[in-house]
């Protein structure tokens, strides 16, 4: 691994530390948990729900993303 990319994950491993970062993942959580199909009010609001979820979506499967691939870069450095 080059200085360069251990720098990129540790600086993420860094961040995902931080009470701010729970703090953070907590809320989007919240905020998927408390959409309710009931509040929809029409197709425009329907689109921008299915938008807005997708985004937080992937802010919420993000730090394991980069878990895995630094995972995955490591079996392979390993492997070599």
């Amino acid at each position: 691994m080059t200085p360069e990319e251990q720098k990129y994950y540790e600086t993420y491993f860094n961040l995902f530390i931080q009470d701010g970062w729970a703090q953070f993942i907590g809320e989007i959580r919240d905020i998927v948990a408390n959409q309710r199909i009931e509040d929809i009010k029409d197709g425009e609001h329907l689109q921008y729900v299915k938008g807005e979820r997708n985004a937080l979506k992937r802010v919420l499967t993000f730090e394991n993303g980069i878990r895995s691939a630094y995972d995955y870069h490591m079996e392979r450095i390993h492997d070599s």
